[in-house]
C-alpha cells in the first residue's frame, strides 16, 4: 500500500493519541523512517523532549542555512549535552548557494520576494529535501495558532511536495501550554525568545515584535507575504 493511502486509518489513530504516544505509535509503525526537523524553536525543542525522555528511534535534524543567529547554533550544541543525542545537520550545496550570492549579492533577499524565495530555496528547502528523501514519516512542530496558512492543517497529512506523510503533534497546542511545558521541564530554549523574538529564523531576515504583534511579523517584515519560506507551504 502506498504511503498515501495510509492517511485514512493512520489519522483516526493519531487524532486520538497524546503528541508522545502518536510520536512512539508512528516510530513503532514505520521503523527507521521517521524524521524530525527541528529549527530549535520553542515547539521544536518540546518534540526533542518527547523523543530523548522516551528515546524513541526518531532521526532529528535541523537545517544549517548559513545565517543563522549564534544564539541558534549554541541551543544546538546545548540540547544535544543535555539529552545525550545527536542533531544531524543539512548544509546547502555550495555550488547553488555560491551561484545565488553571486547572482543576487549577499542580501538580495531584501530586493524582491522572488529573491528572497529563491535564497530559502537553496538553504533551506533544498537542504530539506535531502534531508527527508527515502524516509516516511515527517515530524514537524507546526501549531495552527502560528499563522492562518496553518490553521487548516491537519495533525497528520500528505505533504505532495516532499512526497511524505506529515505528522505535526503540537497542531492543536496554544502558546501558553506550549510556555507552561518549557518551564515545567526545564527544556532548553533559545535566549533571544525573551527579547521578544518570537519565530526565529535567518538572523537577516527576523526581527523582535512589538507588543499585540502577530507571531510571524518579525519574519521578512519589509514585505507582504504569506510570511513562508517553502517548508510548509509557498
Amino acid at each position: 500500500m502506498s504511503l498515501k493511502r495510509n492517511l485514512h486509518n493512520l489519522s483516526d489513530k493519531i487524532d486520538q493519541l497524546s503528541p508522545v504516544d502518536g510520536l512512539a505509535l508512528l516510530s513503532d509503525l514505520f521503523q527507521g523512517k521517521v524524521v524530525f526537523s527541528s529549527s530549535l524553536g520553542q515547539e521544536d525543542q518540546v518534540i526533542t523532549h518527547f523523543i530523548a525522555e522516551k528515546n524513541l528511534p526518531i532521526q532529528i535534524f535541523s537545517l544549517d542555512t548559513g545565517r543563522l543567529f549564534p544564539e541558534t547554533l549554541d541551543l544546538l550544541a546545548r540540547t544535544e549535552n543535555k539529552y545525550g543525542l545527536k542533531i544531524k545537520v543539512f548544509y546547502p550545496e555550495r555550488p547553488s548557494l555560491e551561484n545565488l550570492v553571486h547572482k543576487t549579492g549577499i542580501n538580495g533577499f531584501y530586493e524582491s520576494v522572488e529573491n528572497r524565495k529563491q535564497c530559502c530555496f537553496v538553504r533551506k528547502v533544498e537542504p530539506l529535501k535531502r534531508a527527508l528523501a527515502g524516509n516516511s514519516i515527517w515530524v514537524t512542530g507546526l501549531r495552527a495558532e502560528q499563522s492562518p496558512n496553518r490553521s487548516q492543517m491537519r495533525k497528520i497529512e500528505w505533504d505532495q511536495a516532499n512526497q511524505i506523510i506529515k505528522y505535526n503533534p503540537l497542531l492543536d497546542w496554544t502558546y501558553e501550554q506550549m510556555l507552561g511545558f518549557i518551564q515545567e521541564n526545564k527544556i532548553p530554549y533559545n535566549p533571544l525568545h525573551d527579547k521578544s523574538f518570537i519565530s526565529i529564523g535567518c538572523a537577516p531576515c527576523t526581527r523582535a515584535i512589538s507588543p499585540g504583534e502577530d507571531p510571524r511579523a518579525g519574519r521578512w517584515w519589509w514585505e507582504e507575504s504569506k510570511k513562508e519560506c517553502g517548508l510548509h507551504g509557498k
